[in-house]
């Protein structure tokens, strides 16, 4: 037998491993559902409840708590930056002339979504402040915020580019919107469907920072959001790594189409089967396969390290719990201009001070 030379030179003989290939092929649709529910993801997963919570230890402490009380600085979101470019500048093309610039309007979207204020309540909040610093500038008003918000062309994610490659996660949340639906149930008990858009993020695994991120209808699918989130990257990309639900050949082709060379780590389904080319010229996703096949679940994660996915969750995580699990904007474009500011509040911060962790071992008395 001389097939799969590629895999058989790296890691020895398939014979056994291509005879569980074979057979995993031939499983029932119930066979197959038994077979993910019993793959294991974690090590120990049924005695995963006697292990003690990782705990770690700041390095950088004062750093960081430095870098905590600064996120609630007016100075962070106010800067001689923004007071230089408050008005907009002087058309020269036909059309009415606007008075604040972009960079303007993203300020106070940015003070709006970080202090969790109504629009009312950030006019008011903006005014306060160039009269407490004496600076002669005016306010847009509630209404010049709302609609100008919804026609920006672009928001500033504010992270800086790395000297190197970057390993890129992606993946996707909800973020619940309060509409007529919830307001009858609330009022009136009456049952309603629920009504949500999906957040698409793609972090930089080193620094945490958001890269890019688009929001859609609760109706796309993942695999969709690749494409757009790649295009908004300007720095070079070593890898990215998403979950299973990205898995299929035309994730492995959009990643393939925008850069070269890059590794693509995403779990093939437990029913995925080897491509056609596998024997002669196989992809990366056929090597995924056969790692799997041969090492398990558990080495293919250790092998490919699969586990630092879980920093993605993590910057998920701090977008609900610092700018919220739901949006305020009730049009869709005021929506995605919301979301998007939430980003770049998150890099600001994140830039103001990140902790730099180190695990503590748990040592037994």
């Amino acid at each position: 037998m001389d097939g799969l030379p590629w895999y058989a030179e790296n890691h020895g003989e398939l014979f056994g491993v291509v005879a569980r290939i074979d057979i995993k092929v031939g499983y029932s649709e119930t066979e197959s559902r038994k077979a993910a529910s019993s793959m294991p993801n974690k090590h120990n997963a049924l005695g995963r409840h006697h292990i003690p919570k990782m705990k770690f230890r700041v390095k950088n402490w004062a750093e960081y708590d430095a870098g905590l009380r600064r996120r609630g600085s007016l100075t962070l979101w106010v800067t001689a930056e923004v007071l230089d470019g408050w008005n907009a500048a002087r058309r020269t093309t036909p059309g009415g002339q606007s008075v604040y610039s972009e960079l303007a309007i993203e300020t106070g979207m940015m003070l709006r979504v970080a202090f969790h204020l109504a629009l009312r309540q950030t006019e008011g909040l903006m005014a306060s402040i160039f009269g407490l610093l004496g600076v002669p500038l005016s306010t847009p008003d509630h209404s010049t915020l709302s609609r100008r918000a919804r026609t920006m062309e672009s928001i500033s994610k504010g992270c800086v580019l790395p000297d190197g490659p970057i390993h890129l996660l992606i993946d996707s949340t909800g973020l619940k919107v309060f509409g007529a639906g919830e307001w009858l149930q609330e009022k009136h008990g009456a049952k309603a469907r629920r009504t949500w858009k999906k957040l698409h993020l793609a972090v930089d695994a080193d620094t945490g920072m958001i890269m890019a991120s688009t929001l859609t209808g609760n109706d796309v699918g993942d695999p969709s959001q690749v494409a757009p989130l790649l295009d908004q990257i300007e720095a070079g990309i070593a890898s990215v790594t998403a979950d299973g639900a990205y898995d299929g050949t035309p994730t492995y082709d959009v990643v393939a189409g925008h850069r070269e060379n890059v590794r693509v780590i995403i779990p093939p389904h437990v029913t995925a089967v080897l491509s056609a080319e596998a024997e002669n010229n196989p992809s990366q996703r056929d090597q995924h396969i056969l790692s799997i096949a041969a090492h398990g679940r558990l080495g293919w994660q250790e092998e490919t390290d699969y586990g630092q996915r879980a920093l993605v969750e993590t910057a998920m995580g701090r977008y609900k719990a610092i700018i919220g699990p739901r949006l305020r904007a009730r049009s869709f474009s005021g929506q995605q201009a919301e979301a998007a500011v939430g980003v770049a509040i998150l890099n600001r911060m994140l830039d103001a001070g990140r902790p730099d962790s180190v695990r503590r071992l748990n040592i037994a008395a």
